[in-house]
C-alpha cells in the first residue's frame, strides 16, 4: 500500500513564530490518519500546508507523488480538484439549500448536465442519511445534520483525499458517534485517503487506522491506536487519558504561591 501523502522534514513559521520544525509523516491509501494535539500546536497547519494554501520554508510535502510547494496555480488547481475539506463547524453557504450546498462543486468544476448533478446529489446526501433534507437551508439543521451535509459536498467530486479539520467540536454525542462511522464507511466505501485533525480522542481511536500526536511543532509519537492507549509516553497518556496534569500542566508557569502570599499579591 503506498502514500497518498507524503511530508518530510517540513518545517515552517509565521514571521519569527516557528510552527513546525521538522515534522514527517505519511498517509497510505484508504486510509483514516489521525493528527492530534493540544491547541496551537500545528495540526490545521499541516491541512493548509497539504492544501497548498501556504508554503512550507523547507522540506517537502508531496500528494499523490506531486510536490505541493513546486505546483503553479493551474497545477494546484488540478490537485485540489482531487481534495475534499470539511471545515470545522460545516462552514455551509448559508443562502443556499441543502441540495445546492452540495451541487456547488459539481456545478462550479465540471459540465455536467443538471439532471446528472441532480442524481449526483442525491446519491451523495443518501450516503449521509439526509437525501429527505435536500430543500432545507442551513439555519433548518441541527449541528449534526449540517456536518453530515458538508460531508456529503466535501465527497461530490469523489476525491481521493478528504481532510477533517475538528469534524467532531460541539456535536452530541449520537451526531459524533454517527460522523465517526461515516468518515470511517465512507473511506473504505471510496477508497478515500482520510486525514483527522481532531482533540477527540476516544471517538477518533475507533475508526482511525494510524495516529500523530503533535506537540510544540514535533511529532511526539505515533502508532496504531492501540499502541496508542497502551503508551506509557507521559504526553500521550495524559492526552488519551485527559488527565489535567503531566507534560502539559494545570498551572501557568509563576512564582511560588508562598512568595506571592508575603509580598501581598
Amino acid at each position: 500500500m503506498d502514500n497518498l501523502v507524503e511530508i518530510k522534514d517540513v518545517t515552517f513559521g509565521y514571521n519569527a513564530r516557528p510552527v513546525l520544525k521538522g515534522i514527517s509523516l505519511a498517509a497510505r491509501r484508504g486510509q483514516v490518519i489521525a493528527i492530534m494535539g493540544s491547541s496551537g500546536c500545528g495540526k490545521t497547519t499541516l491541512l493548509r500546508l497539504i492544501g497548498g494554501q501556504i508554503r512550507a520554508n523547507s522540506g517537502s510535502v508531496r500528494v499523490a507523488g506531486q510536490e505541493v510547494g513546486e505546483l503553479d496555480a493551474d497545477g494546484l488547481y488540478q490537485l485540489r480538484r482531487k481534495m475534499g475539506m470539511l471545515f470545522q463547524f460545516g462552514a455551509l453557504f448559508t443562502d443556499m439549500s441543502v441540495f445546492d450546498n452540495v451541487a456547488f462543486q459539481l456545478r462550479e468544476h465540471t459540465r455536467l448536465p443538471e439532471e446528472i448533478i441532480r442524481d449526483l446529489v442525491l446519491m451523495k446526501l443518501h450516503a449521509v442519511g439526509l437525501r429527505g433534507a435536500a430543500d432545507l437551508m442551513p439555519s433548518e439543521l441541527s449541528g449534526g445534520m449540517a456536518r453530515r451535509v458538508a460531508l456529503a459536498r466535501a465527497i461530490a467530486l469523489e476525491p481521493m483525499l478528504v481532510m477533517y479539520d475538528e469534524p467532531f467540536a460541539g456535536l452530541d454525542p449520537i451526531s459524533l458517534g454517527v460522523i465517526g462511522n461515516l468518515i470511517r464507511r465512507l473511506t473504505d466505501t471510496l477508497g478515500l485517503t482520510s486525514i483527522v485533525v481532531t482533540h477527540d480522542v476516544q471517538e477518533s481511536l475507533k475508526i482511525v487506522d494510524y495516529v500523530y500526536f503533535v506537540s510544540e511543532g514535533v511529532i511526539e509519537a505515533e502508532g496504531t491506536p492501540e499502541e496508542m492507549r497502551a503508551s506509557g509516553l507521559p504526553f500521550v497518556h495524559q492526552f488519551v487519558h485527559g488527565e489535567p496534569d503531566g507534560p502539559v500542566p494545570f498551572h501557568y508557569p509563576a512564582r511560588p504561591y508562598a512568595e506571592d502570599l508575603r509580598l501581598g499579591l
